[in-house]
């Protein structure tokens, strides 16, 4: 289940408002702050921390089966999207990656896989990471601007079935274009950083 992605991005307190706006909760913020990272987990709000100039590692926006994260980065960046998967096809996967030659990092928490495509597949089998597993609200297809062709047919053999969550077109960068999340709270609405949000 694609439940997930992650931008760096210089418009921080901005991407949380948008998405609390639409309905999303705030589950964790983790910063760095003189020199140590530290959380600023809600109830906390920035008029609490506002003036701390805290660098934001990572902030944690969740809405039934979606996980969206984001950090301080000093332009914006897509880093990676997120599958939920079970263990058997989390080591599939990972074998598949590695016969494909891409580069997989197997964590305790979560794995990463490196693409040729300047973006990184995040493997998650932990329950936790999502509010719902049987949420209606999901996402049911992100678009993908890329710089090289070939995404849907490597993800095909990455994933030994054909992804048909995830559509790519090739541009002059790589990044979200849009996203259809079912259940959205506006029938179309962009982030501060450039995803394009539609509702189905």
């Amino acid at each position: 289940m694609l439940f997930h992605y992650h931008f760096w991005t210089p418009y921080v307190e901005e991407t949380e408002k948008f998405y609390t706006d639409h309905g999303f909760r705030i589950s964790q913020r983790i910063g760095k702050y003189k020199g140590k990272f530290q959380t600023f987990d809600p109830p906390l709000t920035w008029n609490d921390f506002r003036e701390k100039k805290i660098l934001f590692r990572i902030i944690e926006a969740r809405k039934g089966a979606v996980n969206i994260t984001f950090g301080f980065g000093k332009n914006v960046m897509f880093d990676h999207i997120g599958y939920f998967v079970s263990e058997s096809e989390l080591n599939m996967i990972c074998n598949h990656a590695k016969e494909m030659g891409w580069e997989v990092n197997k964590g305790e928490r979560r794995t990463f896989i490196s693409t040729p495509y300047s973006f990184r597949i995040e493997l998650q089998s932990h329950p936790d990471v999502i509010d719902s597993q049987t949420d209606s609200f999901q996402i049911r297809q992100l678009m993908l601007e890329t710089t090289r062709n070939g995404l849907e047919q490597d993800l095909t053999l990455l994933f030994g079935k054909p992804i048909k969550n995830i559509v790519s077109k090739v541009g002059d960068e790589v990044t979200i274009q849009k996203a259809i999340i079912n259940g959205f709270s506006s029938p179309s609405a962009t982030d501060p950083n450039g995803v394009r949000i539609l509702e189905k």
